[in-house]
């Protein structure tokens, strides 16, 4: 049941939000356009690896299916985080909201979660629920392609949960992301292991820890501090925003 589930929202296009193939191989700054891709991906590489098709809001309810605490196990995400009260977290491609509410308990009233996402209708969803469930410290927040729109040094921790790796501008996307983090702050990537073959995953909806790191290696400012394969299908990859040495 679990791989039939996967298969139905991986391998269906209809998931996907429809992006055009490019007409020519070309190369432009940080990417590279290729017109022989994978076909679950947009034909856009950055050092290397294929991004993949953003999952659209159709596919919202799929988010919420049961099987992902068998497939996912939140709550070890949740518990690796190690959330505190008051802090203020920053869901980039918070979909459905699944994680978000989870971790708006643990924040508290004093904290925050501010839910990012690029689709509107996505954020409808949560803000419907949040109204339902008289939830006050979530924040949805329209971002774009390119920019989460978060305010410089007003974050401490950052997730990516199965997000990352369908970044049409995942450079510019970090670099924003970066300035966002407080000192100290965390950007935690939550990806399918691509090391894994028995992960049933398209491979463009996976990344591997090397891949993940030497990305982040263009951001001097981050340090990776951790990586935990607790979960049973996903790399937990953590990076710590370095002080400003005086």
């Amino acid at each position: 049941m679990i791989r039939t589930t996967l298969i139905a929202i991986f391998f269906l296009p209809a998931i996907a939000l429809a992006q055009d193939s490019p007409a020519k191989d070309r190369k432009e700054g940080r990417y590279e356009w290729r017109s022989k891709h994978d076909r679950d991906g947009i034909g856009k590489f950055y050092m290397g690896r294929e991004i993949a098709h953003v999952m659209g809001h159709l596919a919202s309810s799929w988010l919420e299916r049961p099987e992902r605490e068998e497939e996912e196990n939140p709550k070890k995400t949740i518990e690796l985080l190690k959330l505190k009260e008051g802090e203020v977290v920053a869901d980039i491609g918070a979909g459905s909201g699944y994680y978000t509410f989870r971790m708006a308990k643990l924040v508290g009233a004093k904290g925050k979660v501010v839910a990012v996402d690029i689709q509107k209708e996505m954020l409808d969803i949560i803000r419907d629920r949040m109204k339902k469930e008289k939830v006050e410290n979530i924040e949805p927040l329209l971002g774009t392609e390119a920019d989460p729109k978060l305010k410089d040094g007003s974050v401490d921790v950052i997730l990516l949960v199965d997000v990352y790796h369908e970044f049409e501008y995942p450079h510019e996307m970090t670099e924003k992301m970066v300035k966002a983090l407080k000192p100290g702050g965390r950007i935690v990537f939550v990806e399918f292991r691509l090391e894994d073959p028995k992960v049933p995953i398209k491979l463009v909806h996976k990344m591997t820890e090397k891949q993940v790191v030497r990305e982040m290696a263009e951001f001097k400012a981050l340090k990776h501090t951790s990586t935990s394969d607790k979960l049973p299908w996903q790399h937990v990859i953590t990076f710590t925003k370095e002080a400003v040495k005086k």
